[in-house]
This record gives C-alpha cells, sequence and structure tokens, in this order.
C-alpha cells in the first residue's frame, strides 16, 4: 500500500531521521516480489487501466496483516481479562487469601510492561519475527504452566512469565505498522487494529464464564494455551520479516539504551507518548472503578453492568473506525486528536460534576452517559496518538513502540489504585483521576507537541 506524504513526519532533535519505509514494504511482508518503479514514481498501470500488481498485492497483505496484527494485539486483554471471573474459584482451590490471588493479575500486568522495553529493542536488532515467534513459544509455555499450578507463588511467577512473553505481540505488532504504513495510512491501520482488539475485552469474561460452566478455572488456561499455538502457527506462516538487515540495529543493551534516550530526547515524540500514556490512564480509572461505581454506587445488577460496559466498548471501537475511514486524510491527525481530548476532558469534567453533588443527587443515566462519552472519544485519542508518535520514529519503531506501551501501562497503573483512595461511598475519586489524566494529556499535547508550530515550521 503506497505511504502519501502526511506532512506530519517532521523530526526534530538530534535523532536522526531514516527514510521511511517504501511503498513496497507490505509486499515484502510476505515475500512477494513487488512490481519495479521508475526513477520518478511508482509503475504505471497497465494499458487496460488495471491496477499494477504491486497494489493489489499490498491490498491482499494488508487484509492478512490486519488479522494476524489484530490477534497479536488481542491477546493481552484475553489473558487478563478471561481469567476475571476465575478470582474466587482460585482462591478457593489453592487455598491462598484473595489479596494474594490479585498478585496473579499484576505479575501479568507488570510482566507486560515490562516486557516491552525488552522486547522492543530486540525487534530493532534481529528483526520483528524471531523475537515475536520466541515470545509466542514462551507465552505458550508459561500458559501451559500456569494452567498445572499446584500453588498460588508458581501461579504468580508464571503469570508474570506470561506477561512477558506476552508482550512481544503488543510491541512488535506496534512496530510492524510503523514498518509497513506510514502517515495517514498508519493512523487508518491502527484505528482497524483498535476494532479488532476493543472486541477481546467485551468477549473475555464472557468467554471465561462459559468455560467454567464445564471445567475449572484451569481450563481457562487451557484455552489460552489453545489460542497461543494457534496465533503461533499462523504468525509462523503469514507474517513474514518486515524489517530488513539494512534498517536493523547493532550493539546491546548499551545501544538500546542509548536509543532510547535519544528518542525520549525527542521533545515532539516524548509529548505524544505522555499524551498517550495520561489518556491511556483515564481508561484504566474506568475499568477499575466502574465495577463499583456502577453496582454498589448506583445499585445496577451484574448484567447492568455488564450491558454497560459492552455499550461503552462499542462507542470507543465505532468512533475509532470513524476516526480511520472518515476523518483520517480529511483532517490532520493532530486536529482530530486535539478534539478527541477535548472531549474526554469535558466528559470528566461533566462526571466531577455529577458525581460531587453539584446538580444534586444524579441518577445512574447521566453518569453512564457521560461514561460513555468519555470511552468512545477515546477511539481518537489512542490510534492518533500512536501514529504521531510512531511517525517520528521510522528508524527505531521497535524501541519506540516499547516506550509508548510501557508509559502507558505504567501511568495507568499509578492511577487506578487512586480511584478508591476516598472509600467505598463516592464515585469522585474516579471523576478526579480521569479528569486529572485528561488535563495532563492536554497539557502534554499543547506544551509539548505544540502542532500549531510544526505546521508552520512545514511551510
Amino acid at each position: 500500500m503506497p505511504k502519501p506524504d502526511s506532512g506530519q513526519g517532521r523530526t526534530e532533535g538530534h535523532i536522526p531521521a531514516a527514510a521511511p519505509a517504501s511503498a513496497s514494504a507490505p509486499a515484502s511482508a510476505t515475500g512477494a516480489a513487488p512490481a519495479p518503479a521508475s526513477a520518478t514514481g511508482p509503475a504505471p498501470a497497465s494499458a487496460t487501466g488495471a491496477a499494477p500488481a504491486s497494489v493489489t498485492a499490498a491490498c491482499r497483505v494488508g487484509l492478512l496483516v490486519t488479522l494476524v496484527l489484530g490477534g497479536l494485539t488481542a491477546l493481552p486483554p484475553l489473558s487478563m481479562d478471561m481469567y476475571l471471573p476465575a478470582l474466587p474459584a482460585v482462591t478457593r482451590s489453592l487455598g491462598a487469601p484473595a489479596a494474594t490471588v490479585q498478585l496473579t493479575l499484576t505479575a501479568c500486568l507488570a510482566g507486560m510492561a515490562l516486557g516491552q522495553l525488552v522486547v522492543g529493542p530486540m525487534s530493532d536488532k534481529w528483526g520483528r519475527r524471531r523475537p515475536l515467534l520466541v515470545g509466542m513459544i514462551v507465552y505458550v509455555a508459561a500458559t501451559a504452566v500456569c494452567a498445572l499450578a499446584p500453588t498460588v507463588d508458581m501461579l504468580i511467577g508464571f503469570r508474570l512469565l506470561q506477561g512477558l512473553a506476552g508482550a512481544a505481540g503488543i510491541v512488535i505488532a506496534r512496530a510492524v505498522v510503523r514498518d509497513l504504513y506510514d502517515g495517514v495510512e498508519m493512523a487508518r491501520f491502527f484505528s482497524t487494529l483498535m476494532l479488532i482488539s476493543g472486541v477481546a475485552p467485551i468477549i473475555a469474561p464472557l468467554i471465561g464464564g462459559q468455560v467454567l460452566r464445564i471445567t475449572d478455572w484451569r481450563g481457562i488456561f487451557v484455552v489460552l494455551t489453545a489460542v497461543g499455538i494457534l496465533l503461533t502457527l499462523v504468525v509462523a506462516k503469514w507474517l513474514h520479516e518486515t524489517l530488513p538487515p539494512e534498517r536493523r540495529h547493532g550493539g546491546g543493551v548499551g545501544e538500546a539504551l542509548r536509543t532510547m534516550r535519544g528518542l525520549l530526547a525527542d521533545r515532539v515524540f516524548t509529548g505524544y507518548t505522555l499524551t498517550g500514556g495520561l489518556a491511556f490512564a483515564t481508561l484504566f480509572a474506568y475499568i477499575s472503578a466502574s465495577p463499583f461505581v456502577v453496582q454498589e454506587i448506583y445499585g445496577a445488577s451484574p448484567q447492568t453492568f455488564s450491558l454497560l460496559f459492552g455499550v461503552n466498548s462499542v462507542g470507543l471501537i465505532t468512533l475509532g473506525q470513524i476516526n480511520g475511514k472518515v476523518l483520517v486524510g480529511r483532517v490532520s491527525l493532530d486536529k482530530a486528536l486535539g478534539l478527541g481530548l477535548g472531549v474526554v476532558m469535558l466528559a470528566a469534567t461533566a462526571l466531577l460534576l455529577m458525581t460531587s453533588g453539584v446538580f444534586g443527587k444524579v441518577g445512574l443515566l447521566p453518569v453512564a452517559v457521560g461514561l460513555f462519552v468519555l470511552m468512545s472519544a477515546m477511539g481518537l485519542v489512542m490510534p492518533n496518538t500512536n501514529a504521531l508518535a510512531l511517525l517520528r520514529t521510522p528508524h527505531a519503531a521497535g524501541s519506540a513502540s516499547a516506550l509508548i506501551g510501557t508509559s502507558a501501562f505504567l501511568i495507568g497503573a499509578i492511577a487506578s489504585p487512586l480511584v478508591g483512595i476516598a472509600g467505598e461511598q463516592t464515585a469522585v475519586p474516579m471523576a478526579v483521576v480521569q479528569l486529572t489524566c485528561a488535563l495532563g494529556a492536554l497539557g502534554c499535547f499543547l506544551g509539548l507537541c505544540r502542532p500549531w508550530q510544526r505546521r508552520a515550521e512545514a511551510v
């Protein structure tokens, strides 16, 4: 798929700008030879008016890459959320305190955050395919051991390893997108990935609940092992190398650290990374607090909560598709991102006013509407922050992807516990955390990214 010049990939600072991947990169992802191009541009259409072979191949590859990368980005949510209904059963089965069993979730989340810092630079040095396949194999092995774990300590340890290995899918999926696409095409692809990965948190608890109807909690890890094996085979067959040897980085840990330091020295890249991380923290705050807020404070049933959770997820997916298919290419990525951040901030402000009693006693419906608007606006924020940050790093997409993902997980993990800081009788902390993170994200966008300044430089 050809990569149009978006005008948004300008670099600044001391990071050297590398030439973007060629227009034939998607074709090379499956080993297909691209059609030759002339010195002045791409190969012309044939005399019959048909598109050149490379364009057709790129379209076919785009579908395959979408499905494979969508599966990779959906695996971590499946690993986390499919397990949630089994927590009480694990507590009884292993005879461990509930607080200790909760560490199995914390360990997996920590592994996903830290694993990205390891796998990202590895993929810049050795290519995308080998680290991804190794990560998938380790993920399958760790998940299988989780299914057999006799003690909670062993379960915690291998959940950590599961998260470390599963991080390969997250970080390399973003890096592959950067290898294959540029500009608005990259933003569109991230929006498409959101359609697939956004479904995973909706269906994962439902799948976990159904598995528990026919077997015990260990069966959930058996299902995840089978999914991991299937995805590993699909990756081995369909996802070929996307980073050619001439674009790889040599060196070891020291080189990786220098690369990351150089990335963070780029004010605009750091701005987009922090913007995305803080915006993602508002999402973490919602996930952590919404079961308590909806069911305990507003008295909704678990079924009502599940329905609202699903509706909010559909809103996020829908606006993500509107971003990719309608806005991208018609308005700049920065404008779409700014619109999303503004809506998130307004929704968080409304939630704070409602939960703090400024409008008197407010029922569940207005709060649910506020949460829906906030969640849906993430469909404008998340794909565009990823695209805008990675546009600046064609020379180190793996390391950049690692920094983007790790910052989002770490900031979200810090924000999540704060939603319950005032006890169980108020939803104000949730709204305060969301508004604070939204203001921080908007501040980073305006103060560090300064999109108007870069547009003026481009003129």
